[in-house]
């Protein structure tokens, strides 16, 4: 609980900080930091995974700038990069079939949908996370941006979680 007491207590702008790493979208942090204290772990993951199912597209999308490719390596000594590295972590084991048949489908849903692929990793083989991909290649926008946001919200009460074990 200790982790919690801290996030609570700290400065406003430290903790924003902290929360970017979760999701990059600004009115994600100001509303949960806005929010606190929080009482409970599970009560800040529960607001958190609200915060984002509401966040307008436009937010959406400033998040997903900062989400690498599904199978990607991922560069860097930041959060981010941390989590992504952690979450990607069964892409390790994907032969070269999978990995050359992820790298077409990303290309060909960046062209369909002008924005990364994104998908909760966690817990998730490649070839689970390549079905899902070649499956919303045929979502509208309108449905993909919904399953965008959805798999954001998962991300991010994974990460924040995590920021706070």
């Amino acid at each position: 609980m200790a982790a919690l007491d801290d996030f609570n207590d700290e400065p406003a702008d430290q903790a924003v900080q902290a929360l970017r790493a979760c999701n990059a979208a600004p009115r994600f942090a100001a509303e949960i930091v806005a929010g606190r204290p929080y009482r409970d772990v599970e009560t800040l993951v529960g607001r958190a995974e609200e915060v984002t199912r509401a966040l307008p597209w436009t937010d959406v999308a400033i998040a997903l700038a900062t989400h690498p490719r599904i199978g990607d390596r991922v560069d860097g000594s930041s959060a981010e990069a941390e989590s992504s590295r952690r979450e990607q972590s069964s892409m390790d084991d994907a032969d070269a079939t999978t990995r050359a048949a992820l790298l077409e489908g990303n290309r060909a849903y960046e062209q369909r949908f002008d924005h990364v692929f994104l998908i909760r990793a966690s817990g998730r083989s490649p070839e689970e996370m390549l079905a899902e991909l070649r499956r919303r290649l045929d979502n509208d926008e309108e449905a993909e941006r919904a399953e965008v946001t959805e798999q954001l919200a998962q991300i991010t009460a994974i990460r924040v979680r995590e920021l706070l074990a």
